[in-house]
């Protein structure tokens, strides 16, 4: 009995200790050749298409083939470093290689693309300028007044969510026709936002024969162009986008509020609460993870707001409508400014990741001290 607990105690925890030590000296001598290589031919490439040396090669393909190399002394390092479990791991490095190609490096080039000046109308190509796209940026009022519409357009989700959770609470009740109206709601998520644009902003809503416009002249409007006055052009894009996406968070929260215990709601009744005592005290805490979860998604959404903006106004009238992804699109369809159009791109991602993390973080800490 001593013996098999002597022998039970020498068999080693983890089986990548039976791998001999010169397999796995040999694995991460394969991994770290292969990394200095890779890393030493993106910068010879980088040093190169900066003019800063004139050593490199004209395209970025012999990156592309130290790339694979790379991937493959990875795999071999799992292998020889791991055994069965290297082998296992080899299902995921496809997917690993797969989102470095096309989501890391895809980001390091727009970097990169960012710091030149390209434009696709000029005959000189691109050229390394360095920060220059960067101050530009800081100094162009369009794009601060595009980032000033979209703390607009994103509080304006808060407005959405009230509706929509009205809208989910009437069609959770036991009203007539309630299957058909829940189809009913759910139309104008099925229509494309550019459909939206022409056959609401573009009919509906235009000046001279639109019904809208008729209908508002009737009523004492004299001049109801709604894509004309800064203010009221911003808030017909706002309410057109609304229009399109509050049925997304309405099936959200009718999906929580049919997914709730009916039990609970009942005790609440006969303990003598009011409807209003049920909702604010039973309803909405125990919906608050959805709807959380829903304005999140939403304001997600929000962030790319720029068809409707592009089919209806163009960002006018004077950039008073302008989304940030539609300024940029400006920027790269009309002016042809790539390397300018990037720098506006990737400091809007940047300003998302950081937004969208710090939302979460409070949205948890909210759930969690509310709950």
């Amino acid at each position: 009995m001593a013996e098999q607990t002597s022998t039970a105690n020498a068999w080693p925890a983890n089986p990548a200790d039976l791998i001999p030590a010169g397999r796995k000296r040999l694995g991460w001598g394969l991994l770290a050749a292969a990394t200095l290589g890779l890393l030493a031919i993106i910068v010879v490439q980088i040093l190169y298409k900066t003019e800063m040396s004139t050593v490199g090669f004209d395209t970025w393909r012999p990156v592309v083939y130290a790339y694979i190399l790379w991937g493959a002394a990875l795999g071999a390092w799992q292998v020889l470093t791991r055994g069965e479990d290297g082998q296992r791991a080899l299902f995921l490095l496809p997917a690993l290689l797969f989102t470095i190609a096309m989501v890391i490096f895809p980001t390091l080039f727009g970097f990169y693309i960012a710091l030149t000046d390209w434009n696709l109308s000029s005959f000189t190509g691109r050229r390394f300028n360095g920060l220059d796209n960067f101050w530009q940026m800081l100094a162009d009022p369009y794009y601060r007044n595009a980032l000033l519409n979209m703390v607009l357009y994103v509080l304006a989700v808060l407005v959405e969510y009230v509706i929509a959770f009205g809208l989910a609470l009437l069609l959770n009740a036991q009203i007539k026709a309630r299957k058909f109206f829940r189809v009913v709601f759910l139309l104008p998520l099925m229509l494309s936002p550019v459909a939206v644009s022409w056959m609401v902003g573009k009919s509906l809503m235009e000046y001279r024969f639109g019904p809208a416009a008729t209908l508002a002249r009737h009523l004492g409007w004299d001049n109801p162009a709604f894509f004309s006055d800064p203010i009221t052009a911003r808030i017909s894009i706002m309410m057109l986008d609304a229009w399109t996406f509050i049925p997304f968070m309405m099936i959200m929260l009718l999906a929580g509020l049919q997914a709730m215990s009916r039990e609970v709601l009942e005790a609440a009744r006969v303990d003598g609460a009011t409807a209003w005592q049920t909702f604010w005290q039973v309803t909405f805490p125990l919906m608050l993870p959805v709807s959380v979860t829903a304005v999140i998604l939403r304001i997600i959404f929000k962030l790319k707001l720029a068809d409707i903006i592009i089919t209806l106004t163009s960002g006018g009238p004077g950039g008073a409508t302008d989304s940030v992804s539609s300024f940029i699109y400006r920027e790269y369809r009309d002016r042809s400014n790539v390397g300018y159009g990037t720098m506006l791109a990737m400091a809007y991602l940047i300003i998302i990741v950081v937004f969208v993390t710090w939302l979460l973080k409070v949205a948890s800490r909210f759930v969690r001290n509310v709950n």
